[in-house]
């Protein structure tokens, strides 16, 4: 098989899957959250709870995207700052600054991770007729970690795939500055359910 004939079959390939991971969406709920002024989503049933801002305890060592981490009624959790995982320039915290606890599915177990965003909108019915697949932009562009484009409201926003955000080996780096710190005084607000009520 010459170089074109693979490089035809790969893209029809890539193209099939990302059809195959726009219909596995039908019917779903997704969280949609703002940064750098536009709209994200990710499926509700990966998230655990929102909080507010706390004060997150720096790791030395780690990435520049790893804020830290917080002690969420007594369990050490890793919190990623999400503007510069997707290299956008970094921005004070602000009082509708938070951060979304969501849970990823991995093959030995599931991890609990923090992800901090500008500012969490609402939960959207988005139904399969208003995905489309994602962009591709090249084999150097990775665009694994997008289900799809929603089109709500005449308007487009990113629905990540947020297992795939952060790849295997930036996992293994956030898990670890999980471990790397001790149990610290549970400094959590009161957190919130994905429909933005609050627990009691």
């Amino acid at each position: 098989m010459d170089n074109q004939t693979t490089a035809t079959v790969a893209k029809a390939a890539q193209q099939a899957l990302g059809v195959k991971r726009v219909r596995t969406l039908e019917g779903r709920k997704f969280l949609t959250f703002l940064m750098a002024n536009e709209k994200y989503g990710l499926e509700i049933l990966k998230v655990r709870e929102i909080i507010g801002m706390m004060d997150v305890t720096p790791v030395p060592t780690t990435p520049a995207f790893v804020r830290g981490v917080i002690n969420l009624r007594g369990k050490v959790i890793p919190v990623v700052d999400l503007r510069l995982k997707f290299r956008m320039e970094a921005k004070e915290d602000t009082p509708r600054t938070c951060i979304i606890v969501v849970q990823l599915a991995r093959a030995a177990q599931e991890m609990i991770m923090g992800i901090i965003v500008d500012e969490v909108s609402e939960v959207l019915d988005i139904d399969q007729d208003q995905i489309e697949p994602p962009p591709s932009f090249g084999a150097d562009i990775r665009t694994d970690f997008i289900l799809g484009m929603g089109k709500v409201d005449q308007k487009v926003m990113t629905l990540l795939d947020i297992d795939r955000v952060l790849t295997e080996q930036e996992i293994a780096l956030v898990e670890s500055s999980a471990e790397k710190t001790g149990p610290q005084p549970d400094k959590s607000s009161k957190g919130k359910n994905p429909q933005g009520k609050d627990e009691r």
